[in-house]
């Protein structure tokens, strides 16, 4: 009897291209390959969700792939299993029935079965004189085969989001304890600041959160949460560093008359950076290191800058400077005022600045003339990057609310 390549659904089931594409690149798997059904199996269960399905749909193929007898699905044999609603309830945990037919949708409508209707809808098998299967109805285990690496990719894929969502979840829980735990200790020990508006702001962004957040989303709050970390940090090191020069103005002030005594004639420093150093000494010994923010930070809150990088890419803090220079020279800041800035805030701060006046250089007057206010601002210890880096963030990725 000659078989039909393509069979469409019997009664009043749609035919769908879809359904049609399925079959035919089952037709074509080659007859030496050959999986193990259970290994399928297991990729489909990590990738349920890719694949948009739930527990159910997976005890049902669970109990499918148990009507086939062999341990491995072949090319060679034919995979029609043609079990009853009450066998595959019964390999189901007894499941509804309304429930299993929902579940074989799913799984035809996935592209992991077909199924192979006989004339009159029943599922049978027409078997040879000696006892052996001529042709069966039922549902087809092909597509599992023919699309076994598909699948295996598809689980592996699942797996690597797994492991950003943990990672992320894990971000978002250490930023949480050290926030709570540092605006408790301000508030406790009398810091200075307004610390109503800190925590307003902490409580704000974990409110965001929501019962079933996604890696996006929990990406987004940890990088808010961080830069919020950074600026609690930074206030609090800061009054730390004026109680310290507090109690040590005599050896500052004793420090600086002897640095007086000799005349600026008879040696002078070679650079502006050294004339500042050897006027103000206290100021450079006390100067606090600028925070450096996460690479991966600064592109996402600039992505305006990604263009400008080594073949259009920034991989690296290396490629970050390199797209830094060339911003620089198109947006008319001197390299004067560029080179002062690195010295000031350190090569890498200065390249995630530029990335900032970048992106908001609709909004800026004199690209150069902002670098500069920011080094001077950097020069006295009052500047920082998290709260430019917050504001690019809330603007370019504004977090999505979770209902």
């Amino acid at each position: 009897m000659e078989r039909l390549s393509v069979t469409t659904p019997f009664g009043r089931r749609p035919m769908s291209l879809a359904l049609m594409k399925t079959q035919i690149r089952s037709l074509e798997t080659r007859a030496e390959k050959s999986v193990d059904k259970w290994k399928v199996h297991r990729d489909v269960c990590d990738a349920r969700m890719i694949l948009g399905l739930q527990d159910r749909a997976l005890a049902v193929l669970n109990a499918l792939l148990s009507f086939f007898p062999q341990p491995e699905l072949s090319g060679e044999k034919d995979l029609v299993v043609f079990p009853s609603n009450a066998q595959l309830t019964s390999r189901s945990n007894g499941i509804a029935g309304s429930t299993l037919r929902r579940s074989l949708v799913a799984l035809v409508d996935a592209g992991l079965i077909t199924r192979k209707d006989s004339p009159n809808g029943k599922r049978y098998a027409r078997k040879g004189s000696q006892g052996e299967i001529e042709d069966a109805f039922g549902f087809s285990l092909a597509p599992l085969l023919a699309r076994s690496e598909e699948l295996a990719a598809l689980a592996q894929q699942a797996a690597a989001e797994r492991r950003r969502f943990k990672a992320a979840k894990e971000r978002v829980s250490l930023c949480r304890r050290d926030i709570r735990k540092l605006i408790s200790a301000a508030l406790e020990e009398g810091a200075a600041g307004d610390w109503e508006r800190v925590e307003s702001i902490y409580i704000d962004a974990v409110s965001r959160i929501g019962r079933s957040p996604t890696t996006e989303g929990l990406l987004s709050t940890a990088d808010e949460l961080t830069l919020l970390h950074a600026e609690i940090v930074n206030l609090l090191e800061n009054q730390l560093i004026s109680q310290n020069m507090t109690g040590n103005d005599g050896l500052f002030d004793q420090h600086i008359q002897n640095s007086n005594t000799e005349s600026s004639n008879e040696l002078e420093p070679s650079s502006r950076t050294e004339q500042e150093e050897k006027s103000e000494p206290s100021r450079t010994t006390e100067r606090k290191a600028i925070q450096t923010f996460p690479l991966e930070m600064i592109v996402r809150a600039c992505p305006d800058i990604v263009p400008y990088g080594p073949g259009g890419t920034i991989a690296n803090w290396r490629d970050l400077m390199v797209a830094a220079v060339t911003v620089r020279s198109m947006l008319g800041v001197s390299p004067s005022a560029y080179e002062e800035a690195c010295e000031v805030m350190g090569q890498a701060t200065a390249a995630s600045v530029m990335a900032c006046i970048l992106e908001r250089s609709a909004h800026i007057t004199s690209a150069g003339g902002y670098l500069r206010d920011l080094t001077n601002r950097a020069q006295r210890g009052e500047f920082s990057m998290g709260p430019m880096l917050m504001a690019l963030l809330r603007f370019s990725h504004p977090p999505k609310q979770v209902a």
